[in-house]
């Protein structure tokens, strides 16, 4: 399961600075600094002393003031001493996984811009200059792309076939379509950002998910962003394989994707299994007889089945978008906002009681039939155009009653 943290990384640094120390106003770099290199790194030694005086020099050649920043997310190796020795800050992370790391060294930074990037050899630090001058230019979120189709190059041996053919391509285009990002490349670890759309996201992800939530939220926050292309070479070190997974990482990918798009994972299932629900009860209520098929009482209740899942879909959907959107997760959305306005609690309880009622009517107009008959056999099919629709309708009501009081809850003023 995905993790996510209400707070900022925990930071040790026995031998830096405090971290600590106030945050300085957006609009002005810490110590003279304007772009802050952040590494993650987790057992990395062979490696990160390469990246640190790639991006050394190139911000040195470029005239851009700046510094590294490694976060250190528990390396068992001699990643912290050989980053420190190469001239870089060291963070050191103590909650796990690679959004934790980032947050970290993000936090950390003190630079009025932040380029982030993996510390495995495999992104060229040497295209740092080309980051920053897009963020000078006004671009707030700055993609790093790999593919062709941005423009990027990748080398041979450099990224797996199944990730350059098919997923990426794919999660990339599901991101445009979704979220309208516009990038080419939504994987890509090496970006730019300014320091103050970072601290307007309000990040959660504490996994591999960070990099993917980023795009999403800037994109639906309305951030302005860009995309450069770059190249990607083969990955450097030899003492451990990546870190990535490709079938583990890409379910949590997609999960995270639905995740954020309650209408897609609640919503548009839920319309459409109401409307087979409605279609159902079309044909089974008068007993239709199509192309020789009979729709009868089965029909009835495949119907209700149908329309019970479809409409808590539905409430789900906009439960989850509230919560989404009361914890900063998703920006605030004005349809959501107009809607409940419009469907209130008292307006849903009114509802949500006269559905049960006319369905509790139903069902003891059904129960005064058995009696009538002595309590003896009923004749089923009729019977059960009277008892299916009044217990669909006692559940509909139920659910009603209580997801707008859960809705309620939800939307409630916290200090």
């Amino acid at each position: 399961m995905m993790h996510t943290s209400q707070a900022f990384t925990a930071l040790l640094n026995a031998d830096e600075e405090s971290l600590t120390t106030p945050s300085f106003p957006h609009e002005t770099a810490r110590d003279g600094i304007e772009l802050t290199v952040v590494m993650p790194c987790l057992n990395e030694a062979d490696t990160v002393a390469t990246c640190i005086h790639r991006a050394h020099a190139a911000m040195a050649n470029a005239g851009i003031v700046g510094e590294v920043v490694v976060a250190d997310n528990g390396s068992s190796d001699d990643s912290v001493a050989i980053a420190r020795d190469a001239g870089a800050r060291v963070v050191l992370v103590a909650d796990k996984g690679y959004g934790a790391a980032l947050m970290g060294g993000i936090t950390a930074a003190r630079g009025r811009f932040v380029i982030m990037g993996d510390a495995d050899d495999s992104y060229d630090f040497g295209e740092l200059p080309k980051f920053v001058q897009r963020l000078r230019a006004g671009d707030e979120l700055v993609q790093g792309c790999r593919l062709g189709s941005g423009g990027g190059r990748v080398l041979p041996g450099a990224m797996p076939r199944l990730h350059r053919w098919l997923g990426n391509p794919l999660f990339s285009r599901v991101a445009r379509r979704w979220f309208r990002a516009p990038v080419h490349d939504v994987y890509c670890g090496l970006r730019g950002f300014t320091k103050a759309l970072y601290q307007r996201l309000d990040q959660r992800c504490t996994g591999m998910e960070f990099a993917t939530e980023m795009i999403i939220k800037a994109s639906l926050a309305g951030a302005k962003i860009g995309e450069v292309p770059i190249t990607l070479h083969p990955d450097g070190r030899k003492s451990h394989p990546p870190h990535l997974k490709t079938f583990r990482d890409g379910w949590r990918t997609l999960r995270f994707f639905l995740m954020c798009s309650p209408r897609r994972l609640f919503l548009l299932p839920g319309l459409m299994l109401i409307v087979l629900g409605i279609g159902g009860y079309t044909v089974a209520m008068p007993g239709m007889k199509i192309g020789g098929i009979t729709f009868d009482a089965h029909t009835l209740l495949f119907a209700s089945l149908a329309v019970i899942c479809g409409s808590q879909s539905m409430f789900f959907a906009a439960i989850a978008k509230t919560f989404a959107m009361t914890e900063g997760i998703l920006p605030h959305d004005p349809r959501v906002q107009r809607f409940s306005r419009l469907v209130t609690l008292e307006r849903g309880l009114f509802l949500g009681i006269a559905a049960g009622l006319v369905g509790g009517l139903m069902l003891l107009a059904a129960v005064n039939v058995w009696r009538i008959h002595g309590f003896g056999r009923l004749d089923y099919a009729e019977t059960m155009r009277v008892v299916v629709p009044g217990v669909t309708l006692v559940v509909l009501g139920y659910q009603v009653i209580l997801g707008c009081f859960f809705m309620s809850l939800l939307t409630m003023r916290r200090r």
